[in-house]
């Protein structure tokens, strides 16, 4: 049996956040989500002693992260994370509005698994969410080394 996957999600908008929630738990996929509404809070949690970072807490994470945050860009969150040794396996999924064909490739080259862009009509945002849940249900993620 594997270690139960830890969400964490950093999202500004607390109507986006509630969105992605409710359409992942119903999706049928109730692991923990960690949510965070600014880099700072998400980093500290990601790389503090008693979070993610440590040994200690071996449970691999999958990381759902907004671009566009009041505090820094989710750019150098995903950067810090890539380059991180304990945490560069950890699937990383973009969610954001911005669709420049030059920070979607960054974002690929710093090591995003997926992006999405986030729809501005609430239907087709909600529907990418839920099929984002659906491959929750079915995504297999590495433990760290």
């Amino acid at each position: 049996m594997g270690i139960a996957v830890k969400i964490v999600m950093v999202e500004d908008d607390e109507g986006h956040a509630r969105l992605i929630e409710k359409n992942i738990r119903r999706a049928g996929v109730a692991n923990d989500i960690a949510a965070f509404s600014d880099g700072t809070s998400a980093l500290h949690y990601l790389f503090s002693a008693d979070g993610l970072r440590s040994e200690a807490n071996p449970h691999p994470t999958l990381i759902l992260l907004d671009l566009n945050l009041p505090d820094m860009s989710g750019i150098e969150i995903l950067k810090r994370i890539k380059e991180d040794d304990h945490l560069r396996c950890a699937p990383v999924v973009v969610l954001t509005t911005t669709d420049d064909k030059g920070e979607i490739q960054r974002c690929y080259e710093l090591g995003c698994n997926v992006y999405i862009t986030k729809p501005l009509n609430y239907d087709s945002f909600a529907d990418a969410i839920r099929q984002l849940g659906l491959f929750f249900s079915v995504i297999q993620i590495p433990e760290p080394a």
